[in-house]
């Protein structure tokens, strides 16, 4: 039986920077040789970066990724790696893109994975399934291909697979089984979602049985704008054993040996891929790659299996890769965040300094005369244990300054402080080059609870699809994190005790204007997570007068969150790429008054800047 030693190399790639990512899989492809790998597989799209989005619509990015590809196989052997077998993926396409007029039903972009060896491009596979769901838009882009690609490597034949074709039953991988492949290898830029490495484990296993394969996942891992990859790559046997797997949101290579079913003189026969398992038919092309370098001698290389963390430290790793690679990738120095003495900003400021360390974290504390004594001794106690830069800037006399000049006062009062706040941050911004980060979580900005221009400014969220009672945990962890290594917590812990409170008048608390957060994000996460109506949320045992109340504010804040930030998507529906629907839209999921009493659009706009617009 041959063994094949496999290098996984699960890195991270930038959307648009070809040579930046080029020179990436030549510095891993060396690694994977120094290490005696035969082959080594990259993410999906590792060339050009994922997604690329309508990058897809431009003839001359398609033409830069096939450039790259091209140097990419030349430069490899230049290095003089060209005895091993690079799986990389990339950007092709036969045709024009779909939304072109000269476009065909069966040609055009596509997401494409290369075999390179002895400087050449020796096949291609071109993606079978197209995900058109949640945060994916791929049916927009890319046109699916219909041919699967197996190469004899070392004895074995080995079939290339992409991404969202191991999430279907009955596609490359049934059609694998029936091509008698003894490995099939998979790229992948899967994006983070609490949980999903085990459903991906189990996936990938039952996927193994189905393919009558071994199974070698490769993912990519950082950021890329609000989604975050946390690589996660392993190897599985073709009973549905996991052999090695890596570690999540780090850089790293998975090298592991093989032993894989050698090929028969039955697996050059022609596929039959009319049998009931495979639901989409496709043809079967194969190459051979002789030149593979033999398994090096000595002991067997052994991945490994990285073990599992708690879901909070999950979490907290998710937001500050996503966190560090917006601020590297977009190219700032630093960022600069209103440090209010509050949960929020407490946790916010904590991500900050371990993405990017405190040397690069500003925190303005910016008192106003309903400040309390309490929080801005909690903002100084943060900024002295975190390290980072704080600043305290008074806002008073320019909210007196305002007042002098106009006639205002309520809620139009209450705004204005948090607008002040917003021009003094993005001043900064402005004068010192930082980055605003913007501190409001995922409950605040379901319900509407934020002041546009105001707290809401700021060009990044790390909170953004954190919901409040996460916050909490979240801040919990860090600081038990901090103690087991003899570290100062980071967070006052009356930061984390008080009740929050916007303090923007005197004696306010967020459960004025807000249920209990408890109760609060219970059904925010049915209605936004779920996708649950009024009565399946009244159904779940929720107050139906409360659920009238909380979907109605979210329903009306709508537009706050079309001009939110960006921020980490870490849950199945995030605002932003996976939640989007109309501003303008009448229809309401509260019980239906009678009709001479359902309000205009102006009510509807009053009543939602009833909660800090």
């Amino acid at each position: 039986m041959p063994t094949l030693r496999l290098a996984l190399a699960q890195v991270d790639a930038t959307v648009g920077d070809l040579p930046g990512n080029a020179a990436t899989v030549r510095e891993w492809t060396r690694r994977a040789a120094d290490a005696g790998a035969q082959l080594v597989a990259f993410p999906e799209m590792m060339l050009t970066g994922y997604p690329v989005e309508d990058l897809v619509f431009r003839e001359s990015f398609v033409a830069a990724s096939r450039d790259a590809l091209h140097r990419l196989a030349a430069d490899l052997e230049r290095d003089g790696l060209g005895g091993i077998a690079v799986a990389v993926g990339y950007l092709d396409a036969d045709g024009p893109a779909r939304l072109s007029a000269a476009a065909e039903p069966d040609r055009g972009p596509r997401d494409a994975l290369a075999l390179l060896s002895g400087g050449r491009i020796v096949t291609t596979y071109y993606k079978h399934h197209l995900p058109n769901y949640g945060v994916f838009d791929e049916d927009r882009y890319f046109v699916p291909g219909d041919t699967l690609r197996v190469v004899r490597l070392g004895g074995v034949d080995v079939a290339l697979t992409v991404c969202e074709d191991i999430w279907q039953a009955g596609g490359p991988f049934a059609v694998a089984c029936a091509a008698g492949v003894g490995l099939v290898v998979n790229l992948n830029a899967s994006p983070y979602e609490l949980n999903k490495d085990d459903v991906r484990l189990e996936l990938v296993s039952r996927r193994a049985r189905e393919a009558c394969a071994a199974v070698a996942y490769v993912n990519m891992v950082g950021g890329q704008d609000e989604l975050v990859f946390d690589g996660d790559s392993m190897v599985v046997a073709a009973d549905g054993r996991l052999l090695a797997r890596a570690p999540q949101f780090s850089p790293h290579l998975l090298v592991h040996d093989v032993d894989l079913p050698a090929t028969t003189p039955e697996s050059d026969d022609e596929v039959d891929t009319d049998v009931p398992a495979v639901r989409d038919p496709m043809r079967v092309e194969r190459v051979a790659l002789p030149d593979v370098v033999p398994t090096p001698p000595g002991p067997r290389a052994d991945g490994g299996i990285a073990g599992r963390v708690a879901d909070e430290a999950e979490i907290w790793q998710a937001l500050v890769l996503g966190l560090r690679d917006y601020v590297r990738k977009n190219g700032f120095p630093s960022v600069v965040l209103g440090l209010s003495g509050g949960i929020d900003s407490s946790v916010v400021a904590a991500i900050a300094c371990d993405a990017l360390g405190p040397a690069h974290v500003t925190g303005v504390s910016m008192p106003s005369s309903y400040s309390s004594e309490g929080s801005r001794d909690d903002a100084a106690d943060l900024a002295k244990r975190a390290g980072l830069d704080h600043r305290v800037v008074p806002i008073q006399p320019m909210v007196d300054a305002f007042l002098a000049n106009m006639t205002l006062s309520g809620l139009a009062v209450e705004n204005l402080q948090a607008r002040v706040r917003g021009v003094i941050l993005m001043a900064l911004s402005n004068q010192e080059g930082h980055l605003v980060l913007t501190t409001g979580n995922k409950s605040e900005l379901a319900v509407g609870y934020s002041t546009l221009y105001g707290d809401s400014v700021g060009g990044f969220n790390p909170l953004k699809d954190v919901p409040k009672t996460l916050v909490y945990r979240l801040a919990r962890y860090r600081n038990a994190a901090a103690a087991q290594r003899d570290e100062a917590p980071p967070i006052p812990e009356s930061s984390i005790t008080k009740a929050p409170s916007a303090e923007l008048r005197p004696g306010q608390l967020d459960s004025d204007s807000l249920p209990d957060y408890a109760v609060l994000d219970a059904i925010l996460a049915g209605y936004i997570d779920g996708d649950l109506g009024r009565d399946g949320l009244v159904a779940a045992g929720h107050d139906p007068a409360l659920v009238d109340r909380v979907l109605r504010m979210v329903d009306l804040a709508e537009y706050k969150r079309r001009q939110a930030a960006p921020g980490t998507k870490i849950s199945i529906k995030a605002f932003g790429r996976d939640r989007r629907l109309p501003i303008t839209n009448r229809f309401r999921e509260t019980a239906r008054p009678e009709p001479e009493t359902v309000p205009n659009a102006s009510a509807d706009i009053a009543v939602t800047s009833s909660t800090r617009p």
